[in-house]
């Protein structure tokens, strides 16, 4: 009975110590993870520069592949993060490695406002050095929430735009949104050069015919009756016709008679100066081809006065001609010929005053 009392209280002790033990927390399984991430970010980047600065390019990449692959945006800021991209991009280039050193260059000057100058330059000029080597693709996706693929891999992060750098050779690029079904195309890399690509997914048939609200039957009614139409060319459009006959003739009138105005003056022009050249060393007392008449210069005196004065009479007309025109073409706009039954009634013109610093006008508005 001891012994088993003895036996029952050990059995006791051991289920207390059993249930009062606490679970093994994470930090003691891995003391590497106990540490916190930024300092594990810290270790792996004085390996990096340790080995940066020996020109060890192979550890000193895998070292900042590796404190890259270890942050976490709550422990590092974010010029350390652009830096550690930038760090491990130049050494990927060292390393010939083009096409990733490219894309961790570019996702770092994305971030460029974090960096310094100094780093900007380094790293914009690493980035130029890789670009050669690769084909640089343009990718443009409509919806921005579809899902892109290179080779088989997801990019990313969904977004519209994106920068991609290929090497050289043939890719395939696919796209796929819910609802809006997949699209591929192919990709002739080539280096050194720059592709423009866009996806435009549409919405699947099954989704447009669920999405498609059912049309809703019109009640009927009886269509208005069709009012019979004139036979011929309607009587509404002999104003307007002769409205725009009107401006052109009114037009022509008063370039034709501008012209020959214009050509009297020259005339006249060349008159004075033909006759103050004839009486010029003449007496006073009156004009030289009234004392010398059979001169051949007085002839062309007088051929001249004859062509001004006929250019002048009938410009003169002209302008009074295209004047009348012009009024009575005016004065059509201001007509409703409705009350001949030859056209439809429709509204008056309005006429109203324009006055600006310069000039002074009016403003015709209406239907003709």
């Amino acid at each position: 009975m001891r012994f088993v009392a003895q036996s029952l209280w050990m059995c006791l002790a051991l289920g207390v110590a059993i249930g009062t033990t606490h679970p093994a927390r994470a930090e003691d399984r891995n003391p590497a993870s106990a540490r916190s991430d930024g300092s594990i970010v810290k270790d792996h980047l004085r390996h990096a520069r340790r080995a940066r600065a020996l020109g060890k390019w192979t550890e000193a990449h895998a070292a900042y592949k590796a404190a890259f692959e270890a942050i976490d945006t709550t422990s590092v800021t974010e010029r350390e993060f652009a830096e550690i991209a930038g760090e491990l991009g130049l050494s990927e280039l060292k390393l010939r490695k083009f096409r990733d050193a490219a894309e961790h260059l570019a996702w770092s000057l994305e971030r460029r406002k974090a960096l310094s100058p100094a780093q900007q330059r380094a790293f914009a000029d690493g980035l130029a050095k890789a670009v050669p080597f690769l084909a640089t693709l343009y990718l443009s996706v409509d919806p921005p929430d579809a899902e892109v693929f290179v080779g088989g891999k997801s990019i990313g992060r969904p977004r519209r735009t994106y920068t991609l750098f290929f090497e050289p050779g043939k890719h395939m690029v696919r796209a796929l949104a819910p609802g809006r079904g997949e699209s591929t195309q192919t990709l002739d890399a080539q280096a050194g050069t720059e592709r423009i690509m866009t996806f435009q997914l549409l919405r699947s048939a099954e989704c447009r015919a669920k999405d498609a609200a059912p049309a809703v039957p019109e009640p009927a009614s009886a269509p208005p009756p069709v009012r019979p139409q004139p036979s011929g060319p309607p009587a509404s459009s002999w104003p307007a016709t002769l409205r725009i006959a009107g401006i052109a003739a009114t037009t022509a009138t008063l370039s034709t008679g501008t012209l020959l105005m214009i050509r009297a003056a020259s005339l006249d022009g060349d008159l004075g100066e033909r006759r103050d050249g004839l009486n010029r060393g003449a007496p006073s007392s009156g004009s030289t081809c009234w004392q010398a008449s059979d001169r051949p210069a007085c002839d062309d005196l007088l051929r001249l006065q004859d062509e001004r004065n006929l250019s002048a009479g009938v410009g003169t007309a002209l302008l009074i001609a295209g004047g009348v025109l012009g009024a009575a073409t005016a004065a059509s706009f201001f007509t409703d010929f409705s009350f001949l039954g030859l056209a439809p009634p429709r509204e008056a013109i309005h006429a109203a005053p324009v006055v600006t610093g310069r000039e002074i006008g009016v403003m015709i508005e209406g239907l003709w």
